[in-house]
C-alpha cells in the first residue's frame, strides 16, 4: 500500500483537470499526481484554505486553516466550512477506490459538530476512511480534529459510483 504525503502549503496552482484525462487513470493515481503538482488543485482548495496532505487507497487526509474569513455572525467558523473540508475528504477517499473510467457523486452527507472552531483553533485535520466500497455504492467516514487531537466534528457520506463508458474507450 503506497501512502503519498505532502506538507501543508497553499496550492501553487488551481484549476480543473479535463475529465477525459482524469478518467483515463484510476482514482489513487489521479490523487497522487494531483498531490505531486502534476495536476492543479481544485479551486475550492484555495477558496477554502485546505488541501490533501495524505492519500492512499481507502484513506485520505485533508488539512485546513480556519480563519475569521469563515466566521458566521456568532463569531465562530461557519458549519459550512467544517462541512466543506469533511465533504472533500469523504468524497476523495471514495475517489481513491475508483477504477479508470469511473466517477462518483455524493448522494448523502451527514455532519456532527462537536465543538466550535475558531480562527485560533489553528490547523485542523480531516481524516477519512472507506467504510464500504461496492459496485455502485460507497460509504465513508471522517473525523475533524485540532492539533491536539481533540474531536471538532465528524461525518459520513454515501456516494454513488458510475461507469463512464466514453472515458473507458479513451
Amino acid at each position: 500500500m503506497t501512502v503519498v504525503t505532502r506538507d501543508f502549503t497553499p496550492p501553487a496552482r488551481v484549476g480543473i483537470v479535463p475529465y477525459a484525462e482524469m478518467a483515463g487513470m484510476d482514482g489513487i493515481t489521479f490523487m497522487h499526481r494531483m498531490m505531486a503538482g502534476e495536476f492543479p488543485a481544485p479551486p475550492i482548495c484555495r477558496t477554502g484554505s485546505f488541501q490533501t496532505t495524505e492519500a492512499e487507497r481507502g484513506r485520505v487526509v485533508f488539512e485546513g486553516e480556519p480563519s475569521e474569513d469563515f466566521y458566521n455572525p456568532l463569531g465562530t467558523v461557519h458549519g459550512g466550512w467544517i462541512s466543506m473540508i469533511l465533504d472533500s475528504a469523504l468524497g476523495c477517499v471514495v475517489h481513491t477506490m475508483l477504477e479508470a473510467g469511473q466517477a462518483y457523486t455524493t448522494v448523502e452527507l451527514k455532519v456532527n459538530f462537536v465543538r466550535p472552531v475558531l480562527a485560533n483553533t489553528g490547523r485542523v485535520r480531516a481524516e477519512a476512511r472507506i467504510v464500504h466500497h461496492g459496485g455502485r455504492i460507497a460509504t465513508s467516514e471522517a473525523r475533524l480534529v485540532d492539533a491536539r487531537g481533540r474531536l471538532l466534528a465528524h461525518g459520513t457520506s454515501t456516494c454513488m459510483i458510475m461507469d463512464v463508458p466514453a472515458a473507458k474507450a479513451g
